[in-house]
């Protein structure tokens, strides 16, 4: 017997799962995003991409729907088509997160089977370049962008904080004078990150007068219907998204991901993700010889092992150590 009365349709199982199951508010945005894109494949239909999918509403149907013996099938093709399109990291999020509301549904007794159950994880082999170079990332600060976007990447960076918890900032959270500020931190624990003179210079001009509310915001009023919580109380503004800050970011970094492109060619092309920030950040201490107590610290990992994909020398680092076993270098020294 169902531990509850099943909700009315998929989009109120994906709320009520969010709600339900405990998930942080700093990873909610990332679930609803990929269990959005899941609405449309237990559909039965493509899910949109690229601008297509901006703005756009999944099917609405019953969620009993999932159970519909033929759906595994259809479903399979759907996702390994997606698959064909998306990068492995993606996909395998993507099914990571709609399996865990299944299971939890499942658990609710609204459904009984996993139309999932025959789709399996892609290969995603490292990439080696994530962290980027310092001259590239000096290249960041000298792009023409507006405050907001200055500020959240130079937080992002000085504070190699994920960018679903840097979002989830309200004004009220920061604690200037001290250069750090209290998150909700994947898992839902309430921790501290902290920042350097580069955030503390620009943070005052960003939160003009402010008092509360979200601390990176929109450049329009809020929608009907936006959660209080992401509102301004003094701009009605809302709260930037994940979706549209990765957007932004990765539009004004093709030219420096891609330098060598033609401006003809650069809206093909992809910039860099939000998340190389972080990455650049903790990989960047590790070579400056940060200790690995720091490090987890830092990161807000459990363990050493994770530290494992930051602690591999980035591009600089291996680049000085070639140039300094450079036999003509030597000589000319």
């Amino acid at each position: 017997m169902p531990l509850s009365a099943p909700p009315s349709s998929y989009t109120a199982a994906v709320e009520r799962y969010l709600t339900g199951a405990g998930i942080a508010k700093s990873s909610a945005r990332i679930y609803r995003i990929s269990l959005t894109t899941w609405g449309w494949m237990l559909a039965g239909e493509a899910a949109p991409t690229g601008p297509a999918r901006r703005g756009a509403k999944p099917p609405v149907f019953p969620v009993a729907a999932i159970d519909d013996p033929a759906l595994p099938e259809v479903l399979a093709e759907l996702a390994a088509a997606r698959a064909d399109e998306m990068d492995a990291d993606t996909v395998n999020r993507e099914l990571s997160v709609g399996r865990k509301a299944i299971g939890w549904w499942q658990r609710q007794g609204w459904i009984l089977g996993d139309p999932t159950i025959g789709i399996e994880r892609r290969p995603a082999p490292p990439d080696r370049t994530k962290a980027l170079s310092e001259n590239q990332i000096a290249a960041l600060w000298r792009l023409d962008v507006g405050l907001r976007e200055k500020t959240f990447w130079k937080v992002l960076y000085e504070s190699a904080a994920r960018a679903d918890e840097v979002l989830c900032l309200n004004v009220e959270d920061l604690y200037p004078q001290d250069k750090r500020g209290r998150i909700t931190a994947k898992g839902g624990a309430t921790e501290w990150i902290h920042w350097q003179s580069g955030t503390a210079q620009l943070l005052p001009r960003l939160i003009a007068r402010r008092t509360r509310g979200p601390l990176f915001l929109t450049d329009r009023k809020a929608p009907a219907g936006t959660p209080t919580l992401d509102v301004c109380p003094e701009t009605g503004r809302a709260r930037l998204s994940y979706r549209r800050a990765e957007e932004i970011f990765e539009e004004n970094t093709r030219l420096l991901a891609n330098p060598l492109a033609s401006p003809e060619d650069i809206e093909d092309l992809d910039g860099w993700t939000l998340h190389r920030l972080r990455h650049s950040a903790l990989t960047h201490d590790a070579e400056s010889g940060t200790s690995t107590p720091m490090l987890l610290a830092r990161s807000r990992h459990a363990s050493v092992r994770s530290l494992e994909r930051y602690a591999r020398p980035g591009v600089d680092a291996v680049a000085r150590h070639v140039a300094e076993r450079d036999p003509a270098a030597r000589r000319k020294h």
